[in-house]
């Protein structure tokens, strides 16, 4: 198993800076998710790291082998390095064997069989890529990218394309894959469930950096800054009339925000599952009107007008009973986070596949 250290990485298309001296560190086994909008470098970045561009500075490394800085260049078929792009990419005109047998040594009867047993698909060998499912192709693409024992393995949004329960399914068959064979594995994409639900650790990207590193529950519930929190889940933001004692007093509640300083000022994040509706009382009177309501089977996501405030979105468990025009009770549950504003213009996630 391989380490990968990407350090002070730069990358161009012509006169547009896409990495601006992007760092990030993948233990030897470890599966990181690179998160961010389409635009963000996060495809800049793949592509780096398998050898398809050469960065304008900064070093790539697997393990102590440099691979990429400004005096060495290893080109992609000597670095050990596996891919697998969106659509599976497989030849038209070969079989499954033949795909998964691609770039190794004549004679490896036994290794694609072992590959193929690895992802599920035991037997269908002799099969054509266009006899095969979206889900299949895509595991006889992860069996040829896995093949020749790549020290990284580079996921391109893989699942983007299948439908919503196969895209799922075949997730949770690849991640266990991967644990199988303890591959250091670089997922790139869009999607935060897919980032959350299939790594060990989420890398957020934006404007060609990295900007957080941490467990999928670290990211989701402690985002560094707005932009992040707005990113990665939906956030509820809560203006800020005063912070003192580690409390945050807002229309809404008085929240708890562990570490602000007193006297801090800035927005108060929570999660839709961290509020609460219930039935106005004499004591808890009512403070905000359901405006609608969106049911998802297992939970509803419910828009309420807070008095004095803005739109907050409350995630109930199963149907909602509250319907638009109801006087509500929102209550908060548990704490906060105190960030600072998001800049002026600066909250577009926008999906541009240009980087």
């Amino acid at each position: 198993m391989t380490a990968l250290h990407v350090e002070q990485v730069s990358a161009s298309y012509g006169r547009t800076t896409v990495l601006d001296a992007l760092s990030l560190h993948v233990a030897s086994g470890e599966v990181v998710a690179v998160l961010g909008a389409s635009g963000s470098g996060k495809t800049t970045l793949l592509r780096v790291l398998v050898g398809f561009l050469r960065p304008a500075a900064g070093q790539v490394r697997f393990g102590d082998r440099v691979v990429a800085s400004a005096g060495n260049w290893v080109p992609p078929e000597s670095r050990r390095v596996g891919i697998v792009p969106q659509e599976g990419a497989l030849f038209p005109h070969r079989d499954v064997a033949g795909n998964v047998g691609f770039g190794l040594p004549r004679r490896s009867g036994a290794r694609i069989e072992e590959m193929l047993e690895l992802v599920g698909l035991p037997g269908l060998g002799r099969r054509r890529p266009q006899e095969l499912s979206g889900g299949q192709q895509q595991r006889v693409a992860l069996a040829r990218a896995l093949a020749p024992e790549p020290e990284v393995l580079c996921l391109d949004e893989p699942f983007s394309a299948l439908d919503a329960e196969l895209r799922v399914r075949l997730r949770t068959e690849v991640r266990e894959v991967l644990s199988a064979t303890g591959t250091t594995t670089v997922l790139v994409t869009h999607d935060q469930e897919e980032a959350m639900s299939f790594a060990d650790t989420v890398a957020v990207i934006r404007d060609g950096v990295v900007v957080q590193v941490g467990s999928p529950a670290q990211v989701y519930s402690e985002p560094v800054d707005l932009l992040t929190a707005r990113f990665v889940g939906t956030a509820v933001e809560l203006d800020t009339f005063e912070v003192r004692d580690g409390l945050a007093r807002t229309a809404l509640a008085v929240v708890e925000v562990p570490g602000a300083l007193d006297g801090a000022r800035g927005v108060v994040v929570l999660r839709p599952e961290q509020l609460r509706l219930s039935a106005a009382t004499d004591a808890a009177p009512s403070n905000g009107t359901v405006a609608s309501f969106r049911y998802h089977g297992h939970d509803s996501l419910v828009q309420v007008a807070v008095d004095g405030s803005g739109m907050v979105t409350v995630r109930a468990a199963g149907a909602a009973s509250a319907r638009p025009g109801d006087r509500v009770r929102v209550e908060v549950v548990g704490p906060g986070r105190l960030l600072d504003p998001a800049p002026a213009g600066g909250d577009s996630c926008v999906d541009d596949d240009s980087r």
